[in-house]
């Protein structure tokens, strides 16, 4: 599968309670051409990264709506949009109108991702935003049919960027590496919310020979 193509199947991607941000304009939150913008870049971030050597592919649960159901990036909210475009020598335009919006989540992540150099993907097992029923400014699991869609085109994607590892960010993500790989180069780590964010940067720090930093720096 060519990146064009990998684009492509996500574009039509469709469940119930769900949004495609690469498909969809939030009627709310997007500028006109929210969707084509978000995977345009998905596609320019694709094709950078076939060129290179990656160590890892970072993997979360699902695009949350504080992050990347804005963004279309995975584990990246509107403050880290043009530092993750960056990683790929390519520039992106945020998507979203009206305030700049944090997510907690995606500022432990690039806390720490910001003193890497290495070549990182950053994914998630189900790459959509699930919402609860009739609000879509929620989050909620993916549920097993999601995955199953999920975790075919993640094993597309590992087939395209050969990454010489898996970093599973989190027990769910950790169930679908381990499925997929049959726990071959799979590291998990703890997810950093709900109480995980020291543990997830100190596992981090000694992966990858970070100096240790206070987890309140992040």
């Amino acid at each position: 599968m060519k990146p064009e193509e990998f684009v492509s199947a996500i574009c039509a991607l469709r469940f119930e309670d769900t949004f495609n941000p690469y498909a969809e304009r939030c009627p709310v939150h997007d500028v006109p051409g929210a969707p084509d913008s978000r995977s345009k870049v998905l596609l320019s971030m694709l094709q950078a990264a076939i060129k290179v050597e990656i160590d890892s592919i970072w993997i979360g649960r699902d695009l949350g709506y504080r992050g990347g159901r804005r963004t279309g990036l995975a584990l990246t909210d509107d403050v880290h949009i043009h530092a993750h475009a960056a990683r790929w020598g390519i520039y992106a335009e945020r998507p979203t109108k009206g305030q700049v919006v944090a997510e907690r989540t995606a500022a432990v992540i690039w806390g720490v991702l910001s003193q890497i150099e290495s070549p990182i993907f950053l994914w998630n097992v189900f790459p959509l935003h699930p919402h609860e029923s009739d609000d879509p400014f929620t989050n909620r699991s993916h549920n097993s049919i999601e995955r199953r869609t999920g975790e075919e085109l993640l094993f597309q994607l590992m087939r395209l960027l050969k990454p010489r590892r898996l970093i599973a960010i989190g027990n769910d993500a950790a169930q679908t590496a381990f499925r997929l790989t049959a726990g071959r180069n799979v590291l998990q780590v703890r997810h950093p919310s709900y109480g995980g964010q020291s543990q997830f940067i100190h596992c981090m720090q000694k992966l990858y020979g970070l100096p240790s930093q206070r987890p309140g720096l992040f």
